[in-house]
């Protein structure tokens, strides 16, 4: 069994407590992605899937992500490759919302935009650890 240790980055959004950001890299570039244990799959950031894959997207009006955000349209795309940390998902089928607001707010307490949600598909899935203490994410392959 392989183990991945990945740093968190704790946050406080005074009122709306404590939350954990962790880098991941999409389309080649590094992005801040929330982590959610409360959401049942991870989702990214409309604007950004949008922009790299624009001739591949499927629109559906239903909702199949449940998350703390809502939304009327999602969009469904595959990510050619998902990196958080050493971990590499290569093909993963996600789901795409309009997270400008959720970007918004963080950006109005100093801290940089959001681009993703990881979720429990794939803290499940790679066995997620989180240590508080360590302020890592550990996922086991």
């Amino acid at each position: 069994m392989t183990v991945i240790t990945i740093p968190l980055k704790l946050i406080n959004l005074q009122d709306d407590g404590f939350h954990l950001l962790v880098e991941i890299v999409v389309f080649k570039q590094k992005h801040l992605a929330v982590l959610d244990t409360g959401a049942s799959r991870s989702v990214f950031d409309k604007g950004l899937i949008e922009s790299h894959l624009s001739e591949t997207l499927q629109v559906s009006d239903e909702i199949n992500a449940a998350t703390l955000f809502t939304t009327t349209t999602t969009i469904q795309a595959t990510i050619p490759e998902l990196k958080i940390g050493k971990l590499k998902i290569k093909n993963y089928e996600t789901v795409a919302f309009d997270l400008q607001s959720v970007s918004e707010t963080y950006q109005q307490f100093g801290h940089p935009p959001i681009m993703g949600i990881i979720g429990g598909d794939i803290l499940m899935k790679f066995k997620a650890l989180i240590n508080y203490h360590t302020m890592e994410l550990i996922f086991s392959k």
